[in-house]
Parts: C-alpha cells; structure tokens; sequence
C-alpha cells in the first residue's frame, strides 16, 4: 500500500487536469477517498509502530496487534481499501487517464483573439490610459504612412533600433479582465496608427518557442511557416520584423514560460534584435512569478470593477441592459448577489447568465442564498477559470490549499499556526535534515508568490473568489457549519470540519458529528465549557 500511493497521487492530479469531463468528475471523489482510507491505515500502522518502540518490546512485531484488531475477521479493510485503488485506477485508465499530458482542454481556456468580444469596456479608463502611457503611444495619432521598400531603407538609417524588446506586464487574477483590456488597447485608434504591425498570440500554458514563432510568421505574411527547423524559422522572423515597430501580444502567460532558467522566454525574444525602437511586447498573466520575470518596467494591476461600474455591468449581464427599468424586486435582489462577485467581470457574466435564464424572484433568490461554490457553472464560467491556478500548483501544494477551504472567507492566517497544522495533517514531505518547519514555510510562501494569499497587516487572507474555488475543489472533503440546517449539507465522507459559533448549535445537535467516522479535522469554535469533554468523548 505504501508503493501504491505515490502513483495514486499522481493520479489525483491527473484526473484534476479533466474533472471538466463528467465520467472523471464522478470518478475522483471515489479514488480521493480511497487513498485517504489507505493514509488512514497507514497512519494507525505507524500508531502501532511507535507503540512498540515506546514500550521497549523489541520482540514484539508492531503487526501483530494491527492484524487482530484491523484485519482478522470477517472483514479485511486493507484488502479493501487495495482493492478498490486497483479498481479506480483501472477505471480511470480505461478513460484513457494515465497516459494524459498535464495541459488545459480547449474548452476551459478557449484561444483568445485581438478582436474583442465586448464592444464596451467598462471601468478601465485609468489602466487604458496607464498602458497607453507605458507604450510610448503618442498622444495625438499620427497617419500612418504607406511603407516601400525603399522608404524601410531610409528609415533603417534614421531611426534606431534595439538589442532586446521591452516587456510590459498586465497583471491580475483569472476573470478580472486583463484579455478584455489587452483587446482594447489593440484596436485603440493611436495604437493602430502608432506601431507597423500588432501581433497578438494566444500562448496559454504551452510555451513552445518553435509553435510561438511560427505563428508571429503566420501574423507577419499571412502565410503558415513551413519550415520545421527553429534556426531557420528564427532568421526568416528577423527578417520580416527587420526595421518595423512591433506590438508583440502575448496573452495568458503561464509559469512554463520561465522553464529552463528563462531560456525559452530568451530564445523566444532572440529574433526581436532588429525591430524598430518604439516596439514593445504586451503580456498578460495571473502568474505573479512570470510577471517578474520578464517585465522591463512599472506593470499593470488589474482588479476587481468599482461597485457602481459593476453594477451598470452586472445589470447588462443579468437583464441585458444598463438602464433602470427593470423589475425592482429583481434589482434588489440582484444587488444582494453584487458583493459575493468581488468586481469580477466573468463572475458577473457567470451568474448573470444564471439569473438570466428564469426571471422570477424565486429563482433569483435561490441563487443569492447558495454558496458560488454550489452553482453549476460552464468550462468557460469564473470557477473553472479560477480552478485554472489551482491545477499548475505541484501536488503538495494543491492539498495545502485546498485544505484552506475548511476556514470560513475573511479568515486570518497566520503562517506558523498553519504550518503546524499542515504537517499534522501529513502534508508536508521531509527534505533531508532540513528542519520541517522551514519547508511549511517554503510552501506557504510558495502559495503567497502565486497570490493565493494576500498579505493583510501582518497576516493573511484568500481572496473571496479563491476561497469559492478552494470550496468547490475540495467539496467532498472540507465543510463549514454555520447553523443547524448545514448539518443536511455535510458530505458523507467529510474529513475536515469547521463549527462556526451559533446559538442553535447544543449537545443534541453536536452528536450528529458521531457519524463522520472519517473526520481528521475538527475545528470548533464555540465555547462548550463544561460540555466540551460530553461532546468530544463521543
């Protein structure tokens, strides 16, 4: 079973990469709580190992007592528990999972284009005109001027050029806007006028250097490169970008971008030597990390829309219209709604969606008093978006994270008191003799240069967006009761569990807990007094 589970983690994160498809969805609670019943025998195994070594009885194997009480009889739960890994595993690789490169599906992150999908933008005046500004562009557009070949070669001796293009990042979490924003800037008048040429490619999280140039060739003549050699592809791009001012788009960077120590981004870059001075490339990331990367100057932060921009957008999205005739119940209720969003433009596209289908109060109700969490959204809705960043974390970083969800939204953590509980939950992997503190606080910095936490007077908090995708990642496993009718929502399986403070919470109700025979975790945060032994005890 120990040899077993490594290759079983390995498929959890495997089947995460496709949980958008149905049979593997229904699949990956089941392994999930599989291999956590074989951590958990596992775990009383080793009880059983340091019991002996306690008690000093060397001739006493830690399996005997193991072996009476988990599985002689009529039920042998390590039998069990192998035999269903087997199974699942079979299951899962008959849907084709163990051979599965780690990439997003075309139909959670859908190529981008330069052409944007909106023909308004609302509530971005101040990054439009910080953008423009780092661009270099003039404030009065010019026409542009028709190029010969003998007017390129005039310019080539009056205009310098540059040894390497400056990099300008636009920077923000998944939903928030930064693709709208970049489409904007590329169709702006003074944009236009100002540069020869705007490239715009879509790179996602497949940073191949010899895909990428090829399809700024592609951009350059309107011709698909036919040559597969990158030495050859990299001198004709020189060659077509010689003495032009280039906007280079490169939208949705991922952490693969800086892989080989920066090589690739820097061989990517190798053909630009040439260009016109002016030139510039824009990028778009929610990856802090690729975001110092390869900036050249001051980025770009994008966030979440002001409250009265936001709501002329979510009415757009939920009546399809701005105006102010709509029903009154329906806006009241739709302001209700507006705080669970953050300012999230696809948040607001996502439940717009949703209240757009049914326009009764019931309905509309129904959506405020669910969690974001609870809603079934599209590959293509705020959830799935965000879930993009959870999938790229390593593995003993998606099960940190994901374990955050058992903490109520606003939670301040603190970064020692955490660590402790990671490692008692068995998530952190020793390094040698480096101490185990010091790597649960390499992981949680990890976490924090990803912004999966943002710093806040000294300690530190989830975005409200983040903690609903931690929520829906690990639904099956964390719950938090915040009153007596939660206790019908509690997944069988639960693991973790947190108990808000409430009146309606007493003994009677408290002993429901008994049931989750799989709890690991038990945080509550009322005040029993005497009661709390009566409770615990059972």
């Amino acid at each position: 079973m120990r040899d077993t589970l490594p290759a079983m983690y390995d498929l959890i994160n495997k089947a995460e990469w496709r949980s958008h498809e149905h049979c593997v969805a229904k699949l990956l609670p089941c392994l999930k709580d599989a291999v956590y019943e074989a951590e958990d025998l596992l775990d009383e195994f080793t009880w059983y190992e340091k019991k002996v070594q306690v008690e000093g009885n060397a001739s006493q194997s830690p399996f005997t007592d193991f072996f009476h009480i988990v599985i002689e009889g009529s039920f042998d739960e390590v039998n069990d528990v192998q035999s269903r890994l087997d199974h699942l595993s079979s299951m899962l690789d008959n849907l084709g999972l163990h051979g599965i490169a780690q990439r997003f599906d075309k139909l959670v992150r859908p190529e981008t284009t330069s052409l944007p999908n909106e023909t308004k933008i609302f509530g971005r005046a101040k990054e439009l005109k910080q953008v423009l500004g780092l661009l270099g562009v003039p404030t009065c557009p010019k026409r542009k001027r028709t190029t010969s070949s003998i007017d390129a070669s005039t310019r080539t001796s009056t205009k310098s050029r540059i040894s390497s293009l400056p990099v300008l990042v636009i920077a923000g979490i998944g939903g928030v806007g930064k693709t709208t924003l970049a489409q904007h800037v590329c169709n702006h008048p003074r944009v236009r006028s100002h540069f020869d040429l705007i490239i715009w490619i879509c790179v996602s999280d497949d940073f191949d250097v010899k895909r990428l140039t090829k399809e700024v060739i592609q951009s350059c003549t309107k011709k698909e490169g036919a040559n597969d050699n990158l030495n050859s592809l990299q001198h004709a791009l020189s060659n077509h970008v010689n003495n032009k001012r280039l906007l280079i788009v490169l939208d949705d960077m991922w952490d693969d971008s800086l892989k080989e120590n920066g090589q690739c981004w820097k061989r990517f870059c190798a053909p630009f030597r040439n260009v016109q001075e002016g030139s510039m490339i824009l990028v778009t990331t929610r990856c802090p990390n690729v975001t110092e990367g390869v900036r050249t100057m001051e980025h770009v932060i994008v966030e979440g829309l002001k409250d009265g921009v936001f709501w002329n957008f979510f009415k757009l999205c939920a009546f399809g219209s701005e105006s102010s005739d709509n029903d009154p119940e329906l806006e009241r209720i739709g302001q209700r709604i507006l705080p669970k969003l953050k300012g999230s433009p696809l948040a607001a596209k996502t439940l717009g969606r949703m209240l757009k289908m049914d326009l009764q109060a019931s309905h509309w109700n129904s959506i405020v008093e669910s969690e974001l969490w609870e809603l079934k959204q599209k590959e293509t809705d705020i959830l799935p978006a965000l879930r993009l960043s959870y999938m790229y974390l390593p593995f003993y970083l998606k099960q940190c994270f994901a374990f955050c969800a058992v903490y109520p939204k606003d939670y301040k953590f603190e970064k020692a008191c955490l660590a402790e509980i990671w490692v008692a939950e068995g998530f952190v992997e020793p390094q040698g003799g480096v101490p185990i503190q010091d790597i649960c606080y390499q992981y949680f910095e990890d976490l924090v240069a990803r912004s999966f936490f943002q710093k806040v007077n000294g300690r530190y908090v989830i975005h409200d967006l983040l903690h609903d995708m931690a929520q829906k990642v690990s639904e099956h496993d964390c719950f938090i009761l915040q009153n007596k009718s939660d206790f019908d929502k509690v997944p069988q399986n639960v693991r973790h569990l947190y108990i808000l403070p409430s009146s309606e919470f007493d003994e009677p109700n408290l002993l429901r807990l008994c049931k989750y025979t799989k709890l690991r975790t038990l945080i509550c945060k009322i005040n029993l007094g005497k009661r709390t032994c009566f409770v615990m005890d059972h």
